[in-house]
């Protein structure tokens, strides 16, 4: 089980948000590629951003931040980034200054045919962000909540030719309330392709219960709040997973 920090981007910040809310904002660092350098010296083995400006306005806002944060990390870790894909050429651009993974959500919900064409011209590259309300995928940066059921979209897109879901349970985003294993690991259950979970982690409980879950197909959880205000210690939670693992 991969444990993978988010830096989530807001006005250039390292910030966090309660429940996808734009105005519910902590800032935890005014450098993001220094908070990069600090979770690579704490043995990341990936990162996952998010350009929260980008999700809301339908285009990259945090370009300055991303490169950075590319440049410092090099090819050391891949990084993973949502928030603001809606072209080819925005994926193309982002994978060329050194994106592993790009990741597509609301764009994917909206526009599947751009979706299928993401997945064939950069195969292999193009991962899917399902976040979701009682089970009800949400879009335009969590703020409209759509009627799509989460299990219905996934095998759509796997189909596609995605290489993984992230899937948020919104409701527990930035609450440290526990991941929602049981929706993750249903999800998980009903696909061939990893999913990664997002939304809630708190504590080495829930790296327990993920890891037990894990031959259901949960490949990686994402860790945020927790790690940052330093109610889970990110370096003893992926010791964790990997204890569960030999």
């Amino acid at each position: 089980m991969l444990i993978i920090p988010a830096i989530d981007l807001k006005n250039g910040q390292c910030v966090r948000l309660r429940q996808g809310l734009m105005n519910d904002v902590t800032v935890f660092s005014g450098a993001p590629e220094k908070q990069a350098r600090h979770w690579l010296d704490q043995g990341a083995r990936r990162l996952h951003l998010v350009d929260l400006d980008g999700a809301f306005a339908g285009a990259p806002k945090n370009r300055e931040a991303i490169l950075a944060i590319l440049q410092e990390v090099g090819n050391e870790i891949p990084v993973q980034l949502g928030g603001g894909f809606r072209s080819l050429d925005t994926i193309e651009a982002a994978l060329d200054a050194g994106l592993r993974y790009a990741i597509i959500g609301t764009a994917a919900v909206k526009n599947p045919g751009f979706l299928r064409d993401a997945c064939s011209v950069f195969a292999g590259h193009i991962l899917v962000g399902l976040d979701a309300r009682d089970g009800k995928v949400a879009t335009d940066g969590w703020s409209k909540l759509s009627g799509h059921e989460v299990v219905d979209l996934a095998k759509k897109y796997e189909d596609y030719g995605v290489e993984a879901i992230i899937y948020t349970d919104i409701g527990r985003d930035g609450m440290l309330s526990g991941v929602n294993v049981q929706a993750t690991a249903r999800l998980a259950e009903a696909l061939s392709i990893p999913v990664i979970a997002s939304g809630g982690l708190s504590s080495l409980a829930d790296i327990d219960a993920l890891c037990a879950a894990e031959d259901k197909g949960i490949f990686a959880t994402i860790a945020g709040r927790a790690i940052y205000d330093g109610s889970l210690d990110f370096r003893e939670a992926q010791a964790r997973a990997d204890k569960s693992a030999a």
